[in-house]
C-alpha cells in the first residue's frame, strides 16, 4: 500500500508557534528542489537513514531568485514534489536560503544534513557557515552525475548523449553476469546501477528490502524480469496499474498519482498496490523526438521509486499495456489501469484500447498541475533562455569557487 499522503490541511503553522522538543533522530534538509530529481530524492534518503524524522526546508522564489536565479518551478509545485517524496515527513515553505538553527529549534531538529558539495549564498559565503560553526551539521554523499544545472543544461543544448540503450539487459545481467560476455569494469558499473535501484526501492525509513518490487519487462521473452526484491502485493488487494515516461518527474506527474490513490481511497477500495510501468528512452524519443526523454530511464526509475504512492515499477514498460502485456505481470492483470488528462505521447491507434475492451480502464480527470510536463517545463526555459544562461553562467563561476571550498 503507498505511503500515506500529506495532506495541505495538515500541516502545522509554519513556523510552528510552540518550539517541538529536540530530539536527535529528527533531522533538517533544506534546498530549493527545484524539478525536484533524483538527486534531490537521494539526500533526503540519506538524512532519513541518520533518524526517524525528517523535516524538509524549501526556500522561496524571491529567495532562490536573489541568491540563485530564477527558478523553474514555482513554490507551490516544488512543494508538491518534495511532499511526494517517500522519505519526507514534513515539507516546510519559506525556509531561509541560510540555514538558520532558530528554524531547526523550532521544529526539533538537532542536525541539518547537506550533500558533500559546498552552497553558496549571493554573496559568495557558505549557506551553512552558522549551523557548522554550533556543530549541527552532517554530510551526506551528493547524487553523481545528475543537478538541476545538469538538467537546464541539457535542455539547452538539446543534447541526446544521456540516453541509454538496453539498459534492461544491462541491470539483468548484473544479477546473475556471464563472464564471457562481460567485461569486469562493464559489471562493476552495472552493480553500482543496481544498488541504487535497491537503495530508491527501499521503504519509507530507508530500510533495503522492505519497499518497492523492481522488474524489468522484456520484449522478446514477453517476461516481467525480477530485479529488486520488496513487497509483493497480497492476495485480495486491488492493483492499479500506470504508466508513461514520467520525464522530470514533476507536479504533474505526482498530482495525477496521488489522485489515482485518492479515487480508489474514496471509492472503498483503502488497500491498493500501484504498478508504474515507465517507457524507455527509444520508446519515449521515438513519440515525442528531439532530445526527450530530458531523464534516461535510469534516472526516471528513480524519480518513479521514491515516490510515496509507489508499490511497484516495471522498466521498460512497452508504450500500449495490452491484454498480453498486463498478463505478463507479477500481480497478473491488474484490477483497474489509470490514465491522466494529457495524452503526452499521442499514437494514431487508442494506446488504452486494449484496456478498455477489459473494462478496467479509468482516467483522472483534470486538476492543478495537469499541464505540468519536460514539455512545459522545457517551454518555460526556453521562453527565458537568456535568464537560464545566464543563471548557467553564475553557477558555473561560483562552482570554481565552491570547489575550492570544504565542508
Amino acid at each position: 500500500m503507498p505511503v500515506a499522503p500529506i495532506a495541505a490541511d495538515t500541516l502545522p503553522e509554519h513556523p510552528p508557534k510552540t518550539a517541538i522538543p529536540m530530539r536527535k533522530d529528527r533531522i533538517w534538509i533544506d534546498g530549493c528542489f527545484d524539478f525536484t530529481h533524483h538527486g534531490h530524492a537521494g539526500a533526503m534518503l540519506q538524512a532519513k537513514q541518520l533518524g526517524n524524522y525528517l523535516v524538509v526546508g524549501v526556500h522561496s522564489d524571491q529567495e532562490i531568485l536573489d541568491n540563485k536565479g530564477p527558478t523553474v518551478m514555482n513554490l507551490r509545485e516544488r512543494m508538491a514534489a518534495v511532499a511526494a517524496c517517500k522519505w519526507a515527513d514534513l515539507p516546510v515553505p519559506g525556509a531561509p536560503y541560510v540555514t538558520d538553527p532558530l528554524w531547526m529549534d523550532q521544529y526539533g531538529c538537532t542536525f541539518v544534513v547537506h550533500g558533500d558539495d559546498v552552497t553558496t549564498d549571493a554573496t559568495g559565503e557558505d549557506c551553512y557557515r552558522v549551523v557548522k560553526a554550533a556543530d549541527r551539521f552532517q554530510i551526506v554523499k551528493r547524487t553523481p552525475g545528475i543537478s538541476t544545472t545538469d538538467l537546464v543544461g541539457r535542455m539547452l543544448l538539446c543534447t541526446k548523449t544521456h540516453h541509454l540503450r538496453n539498459l534492461g539487459g544491462v541491470l539483468l545481467a548484473a544479477i546473475d553476469p556471464d563472464p564471457e560476455k562481460s567485461a569486469e569494469r562493464e559489471h562493476r558499473e552495472a552493480a553500482e546501477l543496481l544498488e541504487r535501484i535497491e537503495a530508491y526501492a527501499s521503504d519509507a525509513f530507508g530500510v533495503v528490502g522492505r519497499g518497492s518490487t523492481v522488474f524489468v519487462y522484456t520484449p522478446r521473452t514477453k517476461a516481467c524480469n525480477p530485479l529488486v526484491t520488496g513487497v509483493a502485493s497480497k492476495p485480495g488487494q486491488r492493483v492499479v496499474y500506470v504508466d508513461g515516461g514520467f520525464d522530470l518527474f514533476s507536479s504533474g506527474h505526482i498530482e495525477f498519482l496521488r489522485r489515482v490513490v485518492e479515487k480508489e481511497h474514496a471509492e472503498g477500495n483503502t488497500d491498493v498496490y500501484v504498478v508504474a510501468g515507465v517507457h524507455d528512452d527509444k520508446t519515449i524519443n521515438h513519440w515525442k523526438g528531439l532530445n526527450y526523454p530530458i531523464m534516461n530511464m535510469f534516472e526516471r526509475g528513480l524519480c518513479v521509486l521514491q515516490c510515496r504512492y509507489i508499490d511497484s515499477i516495471i522498466l521498460s514498460a512497452p508504450f500500449s499495456p495490452t491484454r498480453a502485456f498486463l498478463s505478463t505481470l507479477p500481480t497478473g492483470i491488474p484490477d483497474v489501469v489509470y490514465h491522466g488528462p494529457t495524452q503526452f505521447m499521442p499514437g494514431e491507434e487508442d494506446t488504452y484500447a486494449e484496456a478498455k475492451e477489459l473494462g478496467i480502464f479509468q482516467e483522472v480527470g483534470e486538476h492543478e498541475f495537469a499541464g505540468v510536463n519536460a514539455g512545459e517545463i522545457m517551454g518555460r526555459i526556453l521562453k527565458q533562455r537568456e535568464l537560464y544562461e545566464e543563471r548557467q553562467r553564475r553557477k558555473g563561476v561560483k562552482a570554481i569557487d565552491e570547489d575550492d571550498m570544504v565542508n
